[in-house]
């Protein structure tokens, strides 16, 4: 008689979170070269389902899972394309509360990066030129998210060149929130 009980069947999206965990450890380690053991490092990727966050002082990075990512997001929070003000309010409110337990679990004074793709399509919007290494100040953000906020007032999102999608307007409430709650002034962006 076999007593073994049968192994879960990993999904697709299970494997697909994992490998996004495992691209995580690996830009925060890439991050970190060249940096003295001790000064803090925090890594941020906004993925389709889930927001991660890697922070240390060492090679070995604690990560952070939030249950917010900008698909998700998206589709939580946004019934309209762009969102109205009253969806863009209350996902304020959302990003705001699954964000509040992360702050102290990053170091003051830490240097926060970023690969991800999705905030370097921000920081191109907000006027940067395209090289392989970009410094993102959080009042270039403020002023693309006012863009944002003039479209969902109404305003074409073609005058304003941005794109009108969900996806990409719950990209940039979460990187503006994680910018103004974890008190970051800017952050580095790299390929």
């Amino acid at each position: 008689m076999n007593t073994q009980r049968p192994q879960p069947t990993i999904t697709r999206v299970e494997d697909a979170l994992l490998a996004e965990e495992a691209a995580v450890r690996r830009d925060y380690a890439n991050a970190r070269i060249g940096m003295p053991e001790g000064h803090a490092v925090t890594l941020l990727h906004i993925g389709a389902d889930q927001t991660l966050i890697a922070t240390g002082t060492g090679l070995d990075a604690t990560l952070i899972r939030l249950a917010m990512g900008a698909q998700k997001t998206a589709a939580d929070c946004f019934r309209h394309h762009p969102p109205t003000p009253g969806e863009m309010e209350n996902a304020i409110m959302v990003v705001e509360d699954v964000l509040a337990p992360a702050r102290a679990m990053i170091g003051k004074e830490s240097a926060l990066h970023t690969t991800d793709s999705n905030i370097r399509e921000i920081a191109l919007l907000a006027g940067l030129a395209d090289q392989p290494k970009l410094a993102l100040s959080i009042e270039a953000v403020e002023q693309t998210f006012e863009r944002l906020a003039s479209v969902v007032q109404g305003k074409p999102a073609a005058i304003v060149g941005m794109p009108a999608d969900a996806r990409f307007a719950a990209s940039l409430l979460i990187l503006r929130e994680f910018l103004h709650h974890m008190q970051f002034a800017s952050m580095t962006i790299t390929r």
